[in-house]
């Protein structure tokens, strides 16, 4: 019935039963940070530059999660009114500041499984292009400039919305124009020059992680005999647990954090694409 999910029915059954147990997303969000050393993206992003390509760190994340995802579809699962659901398509949410603002807009980015990190720079360039004009640039801001114009209208339709959503029935095109319903929610922390944080997922919508990534640091780490101090990128990642086992999400972000100190790996077409809701 749903307009974005189908309907998982053959899931262990212990993670059938766990959104009876923890309700909320609140109640289910585990949180991990992430490291990642800098100095193999720099490489990488130096030498696609001498190549004419203009790629940033937040493009090799997000590349390596598209990838990741690829490989590991429970992470597009989402849960709502108690049921497991695997999202039919895959989607980023992201905000993107204007010019001279310190608010920003908030839409979402749409990528398919195959896309490497050429294809999803070309998105990521594009939405963030498209988002920096002045005024309404999507739909989510369409929709929210109409609930402001009639005084109780924000009320009334966020709470129809929350209930057409716990049953299915909310329309593909609120839907579409809702950061809340999305595979990732991510925010670069690092553009506004400051440290990542564990950001809460929303318990609106189907959003089951959200990544923050914060100003580069040193992390010490070992290296034989040696202690040494490393450039890396943090990330702060809040998950909602009820999609997959600890296991899984153990898997999922040791082979993102692969691709990224490996980055040549996202050119091409991935190797793997898995369809297994297993």
């Amino acid at each position: 019935m749903r307009k974005d999910g189908t309907r998982v029915k053959n899931a262990n059954p212990i993670y059938t039963v766990m959104p009876y147990i923890l309700k909320y997303r609140y109640d289910a969000m585990n949180m991990i940070e992430v490291d990642v050393p800098i100095s193999p993206m720099q490489a990488y992003l130096n030498e696609k530059r001498k190549q004419g390509y203009r790629f940033s760190h937040l493009g090799l994340v997000l590349a390596a999660y598209v990838r990741t995802a690829a490989e590991y579809p429970l992470l597009n699962r989402f849960i709502a009114n108690k049921r497991i659901y695997q999202r039919n398509e895959f989607s980023i949410a992201m905000v993107v500041l204007k010019p001279g603002d310190l608010d920003g807009t908030m839409s979402k980015m749409y990528f398919n499984m195959e896309d490497d990190i050429f294809a999803v720079h070309e998105t990521m360039d594009r939405y963030i292009n498209n988002n920096r004009g002045e005024g309404d640039t999507n739909a989510t801001d369409d929709l929210v400039r109409t609930l402001l114009k009639i005084p109780g209208l924000v009320n009334f339709g966020v709470g129809l919305f929350k209930v057409l959503d716990r049953y299915g029935l909310l329309p593909k095109s609120l839907i579409q124009a809702s950061p809340f319903h999305t595979s990732l929610t991510i925010s670069n922390l690092a553009s506004i020059r400051t440290n990542h944080i564990f950001h809460h997922v929303y318990e609106f919508g189907t959003t089951s992680i959200l990544i923050t990534l914060g100003n580069m640091r040193e992390v010490p780490v070992r290296k034989g005999e040696q202690i040494v101090f490393e450039r890396s990128l943090p990330m702060g990642v809040v998950m909602d647990e009820r999609i997959c086992s600890g296991s899984y999400f153990a898997a999922v972000f040791r082979r993102f954090r692969q691709y990224l100190t490996n980055p040549e790996l996202l050119e091409g077409p991935p190797k793997i694409v898995n369809t297994s809701l297993d």
